[in-house]
């Protein structure tokens, strides 16, 4: 009875440590996923949201805040709140198309070395082991540089480069499943490779994909505020990079006021709509990788 008891109280903290642990996730999950509803809503909404046309020359330079401008204007006269909803569209744009892009590329070349093993396994793990050894950045900026500046471009390049880390992790998992009963019954029945990895191995890579996919879409946004903001973006497209960096050759920004709403609500945004992905990532981990939790 006594040891029962002493066992119970051994527990007690652990269990409390395992439920707080989850409700923070919990939390932690809730809050990604309503501020990254609020970035898509202020994205798809943004001609009815934005109170101006955000290439117009709508006020005076430099505008304080007020009833008519509620984020002031920049140093041409042009909405800075209008600019910002319009601009989670380009990093949305972009973070998307990246994540997509890299978890495609990823399956197709990870999931064909996996399934056939032998020279096509190591002709193709040489060519991922060839990008994760080149620096990530310089070679952005090299091809973009190369390529022009265009959304396009910077998609493409992000998720061609993003994805040698989504093809290990696919290929891995692929050999441990290959060597499965159910697919080797399937082989023996005279399944097709297509039909085997549709119906028996996609489900199980399905929560990978889905956190790849998240992560991969946090890393993009970050990328394509990093290249506007070195002027290495698509000129026409106005991001909140691009507005920050518009700030910045203003001279003596910092020592005004004027960071305060034209500097501050870009960077801001790009912070939120990083941890948005990041917390919702996190949160999907969890959930779809139970395992890795106690229970």
């Amino acid at each position: 009875m006594r040891s029962n008891f002493l066992k119970a109280q051994t527990q007690l903290p652990e269990r409390t440590f395992v439920r707080e642990a989850r409700r923070a996730s919990g939390t932690e999950g809730l809050i990604g996923v309503s501020l990254l509803a609020v970035f898509v809503t202020a994205a798809l909404f943004a001609p009815l949201l934005a109170p101006y046309d955000p290439a117009a020359f709508v006020g005076r330079p430099l505008e304080r805040p007020g009833a008519a401008f509620l984020l002031g204007t920049n140093d041409v006269g042009q909405d800075i709140l209008s600019e910002l909803l319009f601009g989670a569209r380009v990093s949305l744009v972009v973070a998307v198309g990246a994540a997509v892009g890299t978890v495609l590329l990823g399956l197709l070349v990870g999931g064909v070395a996996g399934y056939l093993g032998g020279w096509v396994d190591a002709a193709l793990m040489r060519g991922v082991d060839v990008l994760l050894a080149l620096p990530q950045l310089p070679l952005i900026i090299l091809i973009t540089t190369l390529t022009g500046a265009g959304l396009a471009q910077m998609t493409l390049t992000m998720a061609l480069l993003f994805s040698p880390g989504m093809a290990r992790i696919i290929r891995a998992q692929m050999f441990n499943q290959r060597g499965r009963a159910y697919v080797k019954i399937a082989q023996r029945f005279g399944a097709s490779p297509l039909y085997i990895f549709r119906r028996h191995m996609l489900p199980h890579l399905a929560p990978l994909l889905i956190v790849g996919l998240v992560t991969a879409a946090g890393r993009a946004a970050a990328m394509e505020a990093g290249l506007a903001f070195l002027g290495l973006g698509d000129p026409s497209a106005k991001s909140w990079g691009l507005m920050m960096r518009y700030a910045l050759n203003l001279p003596g920004l910092l020592l005004t006021d004027r960071w305060l709403w034209w500097l501050l609500p870009p960077g801001l945004c790009i912070t939120l709509l990083i941890l948005a992905l990041t917390f919702t990532g996190m949160r999907l981990e969890k959930r779809l990788n139970p395992g890795g939790q106690s229970s």
